[in-house]
């Protein structure tokens, strides 16, 4: 099943707006631009992704996103999360893709390999719509559609919720999944610390997040988060 990884970035100079309190300007562009990378690598991992769109109208993300099976579209609107995956669901129906995966530019732990068992269940089980909440069961950190406009994205606080509630109006076969490595998405301090606390666990992914956590750490920028990251 010709398949399409949908990543949005919003201007990386205006990311995390709610980590405002704990970080400076300039960390939370280095962090959020680790994160995206360690997500982007992970989808290159991928066996069942056959391309990766980029939705951003951000100069430091397309100059990153460039390279293997990645495309860039234009956010000129930079009308939200929800609006730039639609960019990429008009692009995968052109393109005659049959499923999106949509996936949070800060959800740095995902595991290519957990991805593509993801995408094989959804396919085996005959799914339109695969539902992945964030750790706070609110959420959504995953979204999985086939064919891609099966259900119209609507991120945000409560989007599980709506996610859901939409999928049943509509009729669609859809099911909540569990993907652990998709859990961990940054929005606030609280998310931060749970986040370096995960990786304190987990050795062998999210290198470039990890490393600007210990850059943060070293300036003394995650001190507000209440915990010592030095061994992250």
């Amino acid at each position: 099943m010709r398949t399409l990884a949908v990543v949005p970035i919003k201007t990386l100079t205006a990311a995390k707006q709610r980590l405002s309190g704990a970080l400076a300007s300039g960390a939370r562009q280095s962090l959020a631009q680790a994160m995206f990378s360690d997500v982007l690598a992970a989808l290159r991992r991928s066996q069942r992704i056959d391309e990766i769109a980029i939705v951003t109208a951000d100069v430091v993300a397309n100059a990153v996103a460039h390279g293997p099976r990645t495309t860039v579209l234009p956010d000129d609107v930079q009308d939200g999360q929800s609006a730039a995956t639609l960019i990429a669901i008009r692009f995968a129906a052109a393109a005659d893709y049959e499923r999106v995966v949509l996936v949070p530019g800060d959800t740095p732990l995902l595991d290519a390999v957990e991805l593509d068992a993801l995408l094989d269940r959804c396919e085996a089980d005959g799914l339109d719509a695969g539902i992945v909440a964030d750790r706070h069961g609110t959420g959504t950190n995953g979204l999985v559609l086939s064919p891609p406009d099966a259900l119209l994205p609507s991120f945000g606080p409560g989007s599980l919720e709506r996610h859901v509630a939409g999928a049943v109006m509509s009729g669609i076969v859809h099911r909540l999944e569990h993907v652990p490595s998709l859990e961990h998405d940054v929005d606030t301090p609280e998310d931060l610390a749970a986040l370096a606390d995960a990786l304190t666990s987990v050795r062998t992914v999210a290198p470039r997040t990890r490393g600007a956590l210990r850059q943060l750490d070293r300036s003394g920028a995650l001190h507000s988060l209440g915990r010592d990251p030095v061994n992250v």
